[in-house]
């Protein structure tokens, strides 16, 4: 009896262990979500007309530990190109594609980049009778918040996970070989 209580101390445990990892329990300090060290003030830089994307990229930042801050020593996260689009397609529905692409880089305080440009693109599409009622207005409205929520959430996480890539320097100093 006494194997018998020992095989299920030990069933329990590894039961026990694998509903925690499966429930996303992390010890501290290995959060996925965690932003880097280096990047732990940031400061935003995008084109006029994304205040969404601005307030969406905050809310996103902040919930990684990135405090946003107006401070000249912090980073910059620059959004070089904004670029939303709609496409229809005519026919007896109209089919509507609607698609935002940003590049964006990580830039040091002075502006030096320290990331290669990135872009990003998300898109959604909807269908609807001309013929009947006219959503096509809300349904747009309501699918470009969504692109700028996924757009911002793809930014936060590609910062996160670190594995931007990095601007190669070219050093000016050369190695020659005797000859």
């Amino acid at each position: 009896m006494h194997l018998v209580q020992r095989v299920a101390a030990i069933v329990l445990t590894l039961g026990l262990s694998a509903s925690l990892v499966g429930c996303g329990f992390h010890l501290k300090g290995t959060n996925p979500t965690t932003a880097p060290v280096a990047y732990s003030k940031m400061r935003l830089v995008l084109p006029n007309n994304t205040e969404e994307l601005q307030e969406k990229l905050a809310v996103y930042l902040g919930a990684t530990g990135i405090q946003l801050s107006e401070n000249p020593d912090a980073y910059v996260l620059r959004v070089l190109d904004y670029n939303p689009q709609r496409h229809e397609l005519n026919g007896k529905l109209v089919e509507t594609l609607l698609r935002l692409t940003v590049t964006f880089r990580i830039e040091d305080a002075q502006g030096q980049p320290l990331t290669e440009p990135r872009t990003i693109t998300a898109s959604r599409s909807y269908q609807y009778n001309v013929e009947t009622v006219n959503t096509d207005d809300q349904e747009q409205k309501y699918l470009n918040q969504v692109i700028i929520d996924d757009l911002a959430q793809q930014i936060v996480r590609q910062i996160a996970s670190n594995r931007l890539p990095k601007v190669v320097t070219k050093s000016s100093s050369s190695t020659t070989q005797p000859e």
